[in-house]
Parts: C-alpha cells; structure tokens; sequence
C-alpha cells in the first residue's frame, strides 16, 4: 500500500519537513529506547532522520532502513557511509523480513500517511521478537501543528477545494488522542505507553517557510499544485498575510506537536 505522501526531491522535502524531523529523532529515540547490540528496522525511513539520528545515538548491530518512495531510498543511500545500514524499498503493510527479526520496529512521521495504518502496526509487531518494542510518532495535524494550520485555514476560507484539503488533513489516520493507543492494543502489544513530543519549528522568512509548498512537496504542495496561475498567486498573497500577521516579513517559530506510542511484542 503507497504512502499518501507527496514527494518530488529530497532537497524539497528536507526543506519542508526533513529539517524537523531531524529535530524530532532524538526525542523519539529517547522514547522507544535503543540498547548496545540491537537490531532494528525504521520503516518509512524519508532522508534518512531517524536511520542516521540512530546510528549516532548507540553501537547497534544493524539498522534497516526501509521506504516505499525511490526518491527517499535513492537519497538514504547516496548518504550512507555506515555498514550496519541496509537500504531497500519496501511496503510498511507488507515488509520483507521474516517473523522475529529484530528487537525494535520504529516508525517516525510515517503511519498518518499510510491508509492501513492497522497493518503497517501489524506487520511490525510481527517482524520484532517477543520482548521487543513497537514504536510510532505521527504529527498532530489536528491541533498541535499551528504553522501548518495557518495555511490549511487560510485556503480554507478561500475555497471549497480548501476546505476539503483542511478535512482530509486535520483527520489522517493515527492522528486523534488515543488513535494509537487503541490501535496498538488492537494488534496485541502489551505495556502501551502513549506521550507527545513537541519540538520548534523556526523559518527565516516566508519564503523559507513556502518554497517546498510552492514546489509541490507534501500534501499542500500538492494541493498548491493543482490551483490554476491567479488561484496560485491569490493562495500565496493570503498565506503570505497570514505568516506576517501585520508584521514585517522575517523569522517566525512555531511549536510542533506530535504523538508517540510504543509498546511491547508479548
């Protein structure tokens, strides 16, 4: 099952949620724990976040980096210099590992874009061993991402188009205090522990902040994508105004919000 992420280059989704993601794997990986000698498997790897954050963080004996996207992998692996990470492209609702493989499974800023959320969770219960730990970080589009919201509001008011953009968003799956958990209890894990992590999202001007929209990553990229010239230019003018807020343009810094849950393989 594709991930619903809209992706075009490394360069622009490093610019549009990479760098914050970089920010939030320490934090994650404090959460899920890691220990000298494991073996784990990051499904939904992007540019490498948390494969790389990981390989910093403990002597692991192996990282297994996977991603459905070609663009992703091809960048993980022009950036990989250390042998204990494999790279292959696979599906999270169907990974190519045999039952038991490692100690921990990890998914950071990936179920909320996977449609069978359930299944990925599934099919990482079954790859780690027993006694082994499950974990997941999704953003809280809902209410815990304001400087993402500023733009799905403002389209919003501007469209019906952009209303659809702000239901589809605010509601992905995994989203919703509790999602996890309960979905986590659905698969059979065990000692489910459910947090937020917040971190800060900090852009130098506007233009830092809509470039990678502007080029088409993610989905309100591709949403900016399908708006004919002058919908385009309007759409940008109103989020420009938002991002200001009657102010020169300049750095803005947002907090940012995201849910994590982890459990244990009985």
């Amino acid at each position: 099952m594709a991930s619903e992420f809209n992706v075009h280059n490394a360069a622009g989704y490093e610019q549009l949620m990479g760098r914050w993601s970089q920010k939030l794997a320490p934090l994650f990986i404090d959460f899920a724990g890691v220990a000298e000698g494991e073996r784990i498997v990051d499904v939904g790897c992007g540019t490498g976040s948390l494969t790389f954050a990981l390989a910093s963080a403990v002597d692991l004996a192996e990282i297994a980096a996977i991603d459905y996207s070609p663009v992703f992998i091809a960048e993980v692996i022009r950036r990989n210099t250390d042998p204990r990470i494999k790279v292959r492209q696979a599906d999270a609702c169907a990974l190519p590992f045999a039952g038991g493989t490692f100690d921990r499974a990890l998914a950071l800023l990936v179920l909320h874009f996977v449609p069978e959320a359930g299944k990925a969770v599934a099919e990482m219960r079954r790859v780690v061993r027993p006694g082994g730990i499950v974990a997941a970080a999704v953003w809280d589009h809902l209410g815990g991402m304001p400087g993402m919201r500023m733009m799905v509001d403002t389209v919003a008011a501007l469209s019906e188009g952009g209303r659809q953009l702000r239901n589809r968003y605010c509601f992905q799956p995994m989203m919703q205090p509790g999602e996890m958990r309960r979905t986590f209890v659905g698969q059979g894990l065990l000692d489910i522990t459910e947090v937020q992590l917040m971190i800060r999202m900090d852009y130098q001007s506007f233009d830092d902040y809509w470039a990678p929209i502007a080029a088409g990553e993610g989905p309100l990229g591709k949403y900016v994508a399908t708006l004919d010239t002058a919908v385009r230019a309007h759409t940008e003018a109103a989020v420009r105004d938002a991002y200001e807020a009657g102010q020169s343009d300049g750095p803005r810094s947002f907090a940012n919000v995201a849910w994590a849950c982890r459990g244990i393989v009985p």
